[in-house]
């Protein structure tokens, strides 16, 4: 096995959580993607606007490196989880593009900068508020891929489809009598599981 070098590591894990994110979005209508599918709102297409914001602060403004596009739902008169969703205005290209001109701009932080570079991430407290790049970067491929997650699980529950990408499942089977077997089998297990509790 090749050793490989750890900016190039960070990058692809951090891309591959990204494609994933927006490829949950492909093939859904506006309402779909704007819905909100939890008791708090979460909705695919305010996943995709609030990993955009993450990237800008942990990979921009914490390195002095500001965007150069203003976030307005990021200011501190705005109101709470104003980046966990669209507006009516805010349009499936606008977050789109937003979100790959952010991971452009995170990039670049990655590639311009030494990952022992330390920052400031402006929102964490005073005097604990210094993170390394390579911190910051790991933060944000972490999120990332918790909200690929999140995206995973909505997409399913709207219409059934579910994978890494396109061409990548990761699933064992994609016939849907297995599934419904399965399914049954985990509902008379916990049902067992209760029982014996």
């Amino acid at each position: 096995m090749t050793a490989t070098e750890p900016k190039s590591d960070l990058r692809f894990y951090l891309q591959t959580a990204r494609d994933a994110l927006l490829w949950k979005l492909d093939g859904l209508s506006e309402y779909d993607i704007r819905r909100p599918l939890t008791p708090t709102g979460t909705n695919l297409l305010g996943l995709v606007k609030h990993t955009a914001s993450m990237e800008v602060g942990y990979l921009g403004d914490t390195f002095a490196r500001p965007f150069e596009e203003p976030l307005p739902w990021l200011d501190e008169d705005a109101e709470p989880n104003a980046d966990m969703w669209a507006t009516a205005d805010q349009s499936r290209t606008y977050i789109v593009e937003l979100y790959q001109r952010a991971w452009a701009h995170a990039d670049a932080t990655i590639e311009a900068l030494p990952l022992e570079t330390v920052g400031r991430v402006p929102w964490w407290p005073s005097g604990r508020d210094e993170v390394t790049l390579h911190h910051a970067a790991v933060r944000v491929i972490a999120d990332t891929h918790r909200h690929a997650g999140h995206a995973d699980i909505l997409r399913e529950s709207l219409d059934g489809a579910v994978g890494m990408n396109q061409g990548n499942t990761s699933m064992p089977s994609s016939d849907p009598t297995w599934w419904e077997k399965h399914r049954e089998r985990l509902e008379r297990a916990a049902e067992e599981a209760d029982r014996q509790a």
